[in-house]
């Protein structure tokens, strides 16, 4: 019965590496779902932020209320100062 005992051995064997492998695909087909999520809403951003800025451009939208909202809005120094906002007091 040695051989029926290994070949069993082997075929288990088989069925690790087997799960192992459908794992390894289920966890990159998930990585690469969120990462076309994240590009997706990232584009979504970039679009919608033309469009708010072309608005203040072209005066449909007024300058004042915009910067008000990104006053508002952004908390880092970094993103205040790309719109030439002041740092955030206390933060």
């Amino acid at each position: 019965m040695p051989k029926l005992d290994e070949k069993i051995a082997a075929a288990e064997q088989k069925v690790k590496q087997l799960k192992t492998r459908q794992r390894q695909l289920e966890a990159r087909k998930r990585s690469l779902a969120a990462k076309n999520r994240r590009s997706q809403e990232v584009r979504r951003k970039i679009l919608a932020g033309a469009i708010v800025l072309a608005k203040v451009e072209a005066g449909e939208l007024p300058k004042q209320q915009f910067r008000h909202w990104l006053d508002q809005s952004l908390t880092r120094d970094d993103d205040r100062a790309l719109f030439q906002l002041p740092p955030k007091a206390g933060a």
